[in-house]
């Protein structure tokens, strides 16, 4: 009986053995399916040397034990080329007496080197969206990036590459996502994270998983649907990275701070944040972590800060808050800061410093010069504007202001 028979290994598990081991000793998973056959049929007589290793140490035997016969120059001169005898290998990897041919113009191999790869354009459009913000082009871009890992996954040498694969496309499709809640396309924007989530699951990859929830909640944030938004932080805490790592777990309480703020339970709110502020001071500024992810830190935490604030009706606190922010948030978040400097601009109005507040809001268009105004942007601005003319329905400066810049901040 063969080695494969006793091991009752299948052909596909003899690749990803192979390819284990392979990996294992610091070498690239070069083995696929058109690998084995070319094994069995015999136009593969002697496998490559880290390949035949590998080989031979999934089988606990030599390679001419299997079947293998060195090419000549390999042997003594004195000793006869023995014909390839293949069938303990033909055995061992069909468990079968049926014969194969050999599968001509197989795809290629897919590899540690097409998942650096990929990521590295994931890497590309996240820097894109801190000075941009979503939009229909960054949604098409991430959605052709899911496409081609979805499409290699399927090449994958490996079950670990072809999980990674999975990964990828999972964090491609949440960045699509993503662009749509940034651009206020919120239908669209929950199809794309079911399916970001459903590939998260299927990589097995809690970080992917966190990120979903995360936008989850924001999601749910901005369709005012506030009990969702305190069940997406929650899922966020509850994945393994939040768990784990405090970064994750500090993200994951402060989106579940502002959905308490949001249904105005004040003090669940506050618990959230201290929570986020805690996990934060214990977070390793120099831990790796993924492009996603950058942009939340202190800096970040004191802009969401602000809007928990701004909510509880503790208008000062917000103020403050978003000052302290905007000192820190790093130039390249243009988007952000912009942001945070409309969530700066309601803090004051809503203290009745119209004034302070209108120069303020105006302060957001040059900001984002050059481009389009996100959609959460535009929301965030006819916020400020719709609760200017309510508090301050007389003022001159009021409707100046609305008169300016109404065509700047509704501008696609």
């Amino acid at each position: 009986m063969s080695a494969m028979s006793v091991r009752c290994m299948t052909q596909a598990e003899l690749v990803d053995a192979v390819n284990a081991r392979l990996i294992s000793a610091g070498q690239e998973g070069t083995v696929s399916d058109r690998t084995v056959r070319y094994w069995r049929t015999g136009r593969t007589r002697w496998p490559h040397p880290r390949q035949r290793r590998a080989l031979e140490a999934v089988f606990g035997c030599t390679a001419e034990e299997l079947g293998f016969s060195p090419p000549a120059r390999n042997r003594p001169a004195t000793e006869p080329e023995a014909p390839v005898d293949r069938r303990n290998f033909l055995t061992a990897t069909t468990g079968t007496a049926a014969v194969v041919t050999p599968f001509v113009g197989a795809p290629p191999q897919v590899g540690t080197s097409d998942v650096i790869r990929l990521r590295s354009g994931l890497d590309a459009l996240m820097a894109l969206d801190r000075s941009r913000g979503g939009h229909d082009g960054l949604e098409r871009a991430a959605l052709a990036g899911a496409a081609e890992a979805l499409g290699k996954q399927r090449l994958g040498a490996t079950q670990r590459i072809r999980c990674r694969l999975f990964s990828v496309a999972a964090d491609y499709t949440a960045t699509a996502a993503w662009s749509a809640i940034d651009a206020r396309r919120m239908d669209r924007a929950t199809q794309l994270l079911g399916r970001a989530l459903y590939l998260a699951g299927m990589a097995k990859d809690p970080v992917a998983e966190m990120r979903v929830w995360n936008a989850y909640a924001i999601l749910a944030h901005h369709r005012d649907e506030y009990a969702e938004a305190v069940d997406a932080g929650h899922a966020a805490q509850g994945t393994a990275v939040a768990r784990r790592q405090p970064l994750y777990s500090s993200l994951a309480h402060a989106r579940t701070a502002i959905g308490h703020a949001n249904l105005g339970d004040r003090q669940a709110a506050l618990r959230s944040l201290g929570h986020a502020r805690d996990a934060l001071g214990k977070a390793r500024p120099d831990e790796p972590r993924p492009s996603w992810i950058a942009f939340y830190g202190p800096a970040e935490l004191l802009a969401m800060t602000a809007i928990v604030q701004d909510r509880n009706g503790r208008f000062a606190e917000s103020e403050a808050a978003s000052h302290q922010a905007l000192r820190t948030i790093p130039a390249e978040f243009r988007r952000n800061r912009a942001l945070a400097t409309g969530r700066l601009a309601l803090a004051q109005l809503h203290q009745r410093d119209v004034e302070q507040a209108c120069a303020t809001a105006a302060s957001v268009f040059p900001l984002m010069s050059g481009h389009p105004i996100p959609g959460r942007m535009r929301s965030l601005l006819g916020d400020y504007y719709r609760d200017l003319i309510t508090l301050a329905p007389d003022a001159g400066i009021a409707r100046e202001w609305g008169d300016r810049y109404r065509s700047e901040w509704s501008r696609l």
